[in-house]
């Protein structure tokens, strides 16, 4: 029987998203919520596709079109995020989605698509396996997964904890205190800062499954935090950061344990510390808590060229901006910061 696939509009979130939660492959990132997460957060142009059979859901591959002067125009399924690419009942309309997808492309006259996937699906598409993300697999009460973690890692719990450091949780009243820590570390390495609207958005899409986490010190200054998100039994931290000048009262090790005893708290299974590149800092951090790598495909249908695009600080074309950025005020690159992030996936 033929699959008819289409851009998808308002009137199908619900049936998207029933199809979405039934997918054993899918991640929270599919959900229809964070289409409206990337439209008001980025003003970007979202392409949700989704196929049908006999008028029944079996396909969707949710994609953002990015503009921008310096990397051209694409789509990436999906942006800011750690996972995305298609969900589909089989080989077949996985393949509708992708040549559906090309043709827009082509079309919109775009230079690449890129699909972020945990595995290749797509034989004939170019990948990057440079990624990974680090899962932590989570005991059902806090005492069992405390003694399964390091000695150091306890210790410098218990440094935090003896230096006065807090942990609390909350929603939209902790964005301000979020932002400022984070947008802060930002600039300190040297990399355009997200919109504050982004996690505002996040929180009001999302308002039963995200979460601000915060450490503060004894006097009551944030000194640490992070954006959490849920889906099914993972519970997934991909923004955090912590202030330099605390960093001796191991406030990013409460921050992080705070969030795993939540996390287990609400029966999750699996805490999910984000994407990270093998054997670097952030890493390492990761890997002590006893977080395995998982490697991520990235696959791309290059429409322009032969060559796979590279929009990571590892360019070398960005390392004077680089440098450049880390010496601006926090005031500066806050403002001009959302502009210019926008643009990179």
């Amino acid at each position: 029987m033929s699959v008819a696939t289409v851009v998808a509009g308002e009137a199908e979130a619900a049936a998207w998203d029933r199809f979405v939660d039934d997918h054993p492959g899918a991640t929270g990132y599919h959900s229809w919520a964070w289409r409206q997460v990337f439209q008001r957060a980025f003003r970007h142009h979202p392409i949700y596709l989704v196929s049908r059979r006999a008028g029944a859901i079996v396909g969707v591959l949710p994609l953002v079109e990015m503009r921008s002067l310096l990397f051209g125009r694409f789509m990436v399924s999906l942006p800011f995020v750690n996972y995305g690419g298609v969900l589909a009942t089989d080989n077949d309309v996985e393949r509708e989605l992708f040549e559906q997808a090309s043709d827009i492309a082509a079309e919109r006259r775009l230079y690449h698509i890129e699909l972020r996937h945990f595995t290749q699906h797509f034989a004939d598409a170019k990948t990057k396996w440079h990624k990974v993300t680090m899962l932590m697999p989570l005991a059902s009460d806090q005492e069992t997964t405390w003694t399964s973690l390091d000695r150091k890692v306890r210790n410098q719990v218990r440094k935090a904890e003896k230096s006065g450091l807090t942990f609390e949780t909350g929603g939209r009243e902790l964005v301000d205190a979020f932002y400022a820590i984070f947008a802060r570390n930002m600039r300190d390495l040297g990399t355009p800062v997200y919109p504050k609207r982004l996690f505002l958005e996040v929180i009001a899409a999302l308002p039963d499954r995200a979460r601000v986490f915060l450490v503060r010190t004894s006097d009551g200054v944030p000194a640490a935090a992070g954006v959490g998100v849920s889906y099914r039994s993972t519970i997934e931290m991909p923004w955090a950061a912590s202030l330099k000048r605390y960093r001796a009262m191991c406030p990013n090790n409460l921050l992080y344990w705070g969030a795993i005893k939540y996390a287990i708290d609400r029966g999750a299974n699996t805490f999910d510390f984000g994407r990270s590149t093998p054997h670097e800092g952030t890493y390492n951090f990761k890997a002590q808590w006893g977080a395995r790598a998982v490697p991520l495909c990235w696959e791309y249908r290059l429409l322009r060229g032969d060559r796979l695009p590279d929009q990571s600080p590892k360019n070398g074309r960005f390392s004077l901006a680089i440098t450049g950025w880390k010496r601006l005020p926090v005031a500066i690159a806050n403002w001009a910061g959302p502009s210019i992030v926008r643009s990179i996936p």
